[in-house]
């Protein structure tokens, strides 16, 4: 049976999209047979302890001020239970990849490195974290990726590196929404947009490195800012704020706090366009929700949007590139709400198709499985 030893940083009660991805992926192993413990090397202040969980275990172990500590204490609570792993899996962070190659070697299982957006985009150019990154990627039997564009950097670093996309995934059987919470869009809209304008909705980490301050002087520059109401949902970093405040005339604008992730279908029905302007990215929550819940995405093909969005079901334009942002804005300024509405639907229909739950928890089982496979050979 596969018996799996997963260090992260990002595990729930944390928040985020990475604890999100961490939770949906562990579920959908342990719902398919595969035991998993989680080792949730978590920033909070937390007590040391160690829980049943429905198909593995929850480990606590809490870095405070001395991650060190933490690792080696955890190393010894692995060794005392004599616990035997089939795999070690490294989810992103830099003390889940420093942590477990050793425990990789002393557990005398394969490690299996799963790298989120900015695990890669940053650290491959961090001074703090290359070594750790590099470190890890050469001990693993196998890296798995969420945006097929990262396998350059993965090969930068190590060469010979295996390396296999697994993108991420929405389930829309309980991600719809309710007509309730088409009233409340319906209310909010009523409110706050003007008649005639369309609401284009960015949610999530709005910071200039997520490409917002690029994305606001592409519309404000496009001659058709007048035609939107931004919505801007999450937490603002203040250079946006002030961007706004100093330089947004004839540009309608909202904001909302950060929301839990139950909380958005109603924001994303209020949205006739999601935006998603990065620079560099993973694959983000975003773009699947958006998409999957019928809102057409106005994105750059940073990192794995590349690999979920097109002009089949939205406008994109390359990451950074001004002239083809100000395109891609005026193009769905003047799209009709028909086109828009037939952009929606094939993006719903695109995550239905390709980015299941099934689809992810497949594609972590043949890693599994191969890496196994090898490492008996």
């Amino acid at each position: 049976m596969t018996r799996v030893l997963w260090l992260t940083e990002h595990y729930p009660p944390s928040q985020g999209g990475m604890a999100q991805s961490c939770d949906r992926i562990v579920r959908g192993l342990r719902a398919a047979g595969a035991e998993v413990d989680v080792a949730h090397l978590t920033r909070r202040e937390r007590p040391w302890r160690v829980e049943r969980e429905h198909g593995g275990r929850l480990l606590t172990a809490p870095l405070e001020d001395d991650p060190e500590n933490a690792l080696r204490r955890l190393l010894t609570v692995l060794t005392a239970e004599r616990a035997a792993y089939t795999h070690v899996v490294a989810f992103g962070g830099t003390y889940s990849m420093l942590g477990a190659p050793v425990l990789s070697a002393l557990l005398h299982a394969p490690l299996i490195t799963l790298l989120r957006g900015n695990d890669i985009d940053i650290g491959v150019f961090s001074m703090r974290r290359r070594g750790v990154l590099r470190e890890a990627l050469a001990a693993s039997a196998r890296v798995c990726l969420v945006a097929r564009s990262h396998e350059p950097l993965v090969k930068a670093l190590v060469p010979d590196a295996a390396v296999t996309w697994v993108p991420n995934s929405v389930d829309m059987a309980d991600w719809q929404i309710l007509p309730s919470e088409r009233e409340r869009a319906r209310a909010w809209r009523a409110e706050h947009v003007a008649p005639g304008k369309r609401t284009i909705g960015v949610i999530g980490q709005l910071k200039n490195k997520k490409g917002i301050g690029f994305f606001l002087d592409a519309l404000q520059a496009s001659g058709h800012a007048e035609a939107f109401h931004l919505l801007l949902v999450g937490e603002v970093e203040e250079s946006v704020r002030a961007w706004l405040a100093e330089r947004a005339d004839g540009l309608a604008h909202s904001f909302l706090p950060f929301l839990e992730r139950y909380e958005l279908p109603s924001v994303y029905a209020s949205c006739d366009l999601a935006a998603l302007p990065s620079f560099y990215d993973g694959m983000p929550n975003v773009a699947l929700e958006a998409a999957a819940l019928g809102v057409p995405l106005l994105a750059s093909d940073a990192g794995g949007l590349a690999d979920v969005a097109d002009d089949e079901i939205g406008f994109t334009f390359p990451a950074g590139d001004p002239h083809a942002c100000r395109d891609a804005i005026g193009k769905a300024a003047r799209a009709s709400e028909e086109e828009l509405a037939a952009l929606g639907s094939a993006g719903e229909q695109r995550i239905r198709k390709d980015f299941t739950p099934a689809n992810e928890t497949a594609g972590y089982l043949a890693v599994f499985d191969e890496v196994a496979g090898v490492s008996r050979r």
